[in-house]
């Protein structure tokens, strides 16, 4: 599996986990959701994501 299938995967897995953790657990959990949000926001527009970093250090094909 490529990176640019894994980044949006990892992304609405993280939002969809932190909407059921802020239902279930404890409302502060929709701060993960903000934090995911903005990650996916600064990516779109600097073209930067950690996320793509740390999966090319792991050796994962682009």
């Amino acid at each position: 599996m490529t990176i640019t299938r894994l980044i949006p995967i990892v992304a609405g897995f993280m939002v969809l986990l932190s909407v059921l953790l802020t239902h279930y657990v404890h409302p502060n959990w929709v701060y993960l959701t903000i934090f995911v949000g903005i990650n996916l926001f600064q990516s779109g527009i600097t073209g930067f994501c950690p996320l793509a970093t740390i999966l090319k250090k792991l050796g994962f094909p682009q």
